[in-house]
């Protein structure tokens, strides 16, 4: 079982990386002016999985064939939701897109209970339903629903399928081993995506640095340690925390990018952390299905 500190420096870990996913989204706002999502993505990957196999060679190596082919169709369910993600952001203004993908938060219980067995409880589910409510109080501007959404709604599900796999096979001792794995995979699908158009590489210092950043701290660091963390912590859990890089990211667009706080940034940023002290704060008992694995 879990201990409680290890459940906490867990959730400090998937926090930090939320917090890194945040920060780009201003810095992706400007590169994307420069370079085409699919090639950002695709250099973003490459430049990551490049780093983690020099700094650790031998992590994929000590996999077992099991772990390896659990990092591979995790890496595969991450890769092709960016890819539909991308896709959905060329039919729908960003914020619905944000809000769509965000919508991970209330699918991941539904398949944790549906493929784990989870018995969510009504906490939980007040969580899920407060997360959900702040997302569309800090980004929607308006909703439509058409292809646009459709295919970004599977990317959430997909997204929340990660979620939940990572919580039914992560093995903190082959974390390492496992995120080089998925983020290999991902590099490798998103490469493909864009090759029939050619790769646009960076043309500036300065739009390298930031590539470099997202792909190292944002991107290698950040599956690293969502892989460990998702080892002790369920998935919904996991998902709640998670909630809250739309509140990282309109804090970094207020801190660093020039923005201007609003009513509506402090409101459901406000929502999103009360769902995610609620699950925090709440006391700890054990969940029927939080042990059962995935089986492919």
């Amino acid at each position: 079982m879990t201990s409680r500190r290890t459940s906490l420096l867990a959730t400090l870990a998937l926090l930090a990386m939320t917090a890194s996913w945040g920060s780009t989204f201003f810095l992706i706002r400007d590169l994307l002016d420069r370079v085409p999502t699919l090639d950002f993505l695709a250099v973003r990957f490459l430049v990551a999985t490049a780093a983690m196999l020099l700094v650790a060679p031998q992590a994929v190596r000590r996999l077992s064939p099991e772990s390896r082919k659990h990092a591979a169709v995790l890496g595969g369910v991450y890769g092709v939701a960016q890819v539909l993600q991308t896709a959905g952001l060329a039919h729908t203004p960003a914020s619905v897109s944000g809000f769509v993908t965000g919508m991970y938060v209330v699918l991941t219980p539904l398949l944790a209970a549906l493929l784990l067995r989870t018995r969510i409880g009504a906490l939980t589910w007040a969580a899920v339903a407060l997360a959900a409510l702040g997302l569309g109080v800090l980004t929607l501007q308006g909703l439509s629903v058409g292809y646009g959404e459709a295919i970004t709604l599977v990317a959430a599900g997909l997204y929340a399928l990660h979620i939940v796999g990572l919580g039914a096979w992560s093995d903190p001792r082959q974390a390492l081993g496992m995120s080089i794995v998925q983020i290999g995979v991902i590099a490798v699908l998103c490469s493909i995506a864009t090759l029939p158009d050619g790769v646009v590489l960076p043309a500036t210092g300065a739009d390298w640095a930031s590539v470099v950043y997202m792909a190292l701290v944002a991107g290698a660091a950040a599956m690293l340690a969502q892989t460990w963390a998702q080892a002790h912590l369920p998935p919904t859990r996991s998902a709640i925390i998670m909630s809250m890089e739309p509140v990282f990211a309109a804090s970094f667009a207020v801190w660093l990018g020039g923005e201007a706080a609003t009513s509506r940034m402090l409101l459901g940023g406000a929502m999103v952390l009360t769902a995610m002290l609620l699950v925090e704060l709440a006391p700890r008992r054990k969940v029927e299905g939080e042990v059962q694995h995935l089986v492919v």
